[in-house]
């Protein structure tokens, strides 16, 4: 997605406030169809007005080709 919030539908703030990455445990914005994890940029895609928080269905961001080498750059911002 290009980030356009034109087709997207906004996530109430309140309810926003709430949802944290599964795998960093930071917050998340909402960038288009996207929650986009503070810590490290997971993009969560959001389906049907659905929020996906499942690690393996978030986008990695650019220069990250895998999880694993995710996780190794972020560790010391991972909880355990």
């Amino acid at each position: 997605m290009s980030g356009d919030m034109s087709d997207a539908t906004p996530i109430d703030a309140d309810v926003l406030s709430v949802f944290r990455c599964p795998l960093t445990r930071s917050r998340l914005t909402q960038e288009g169809n996207d929650l986009v994890a503070e810590v490290g940029g997971l993009r969560y895609p959001i389906n049907d007005g659905i929020p996906i928080l499942l690690i393996d269905e978030a986008k990695l961001p650019q220069g990250i080709a895998s999880l694993d080498e995710f996780k190794q750059k972020f560790a010391d911002q991972i909880p355990e």
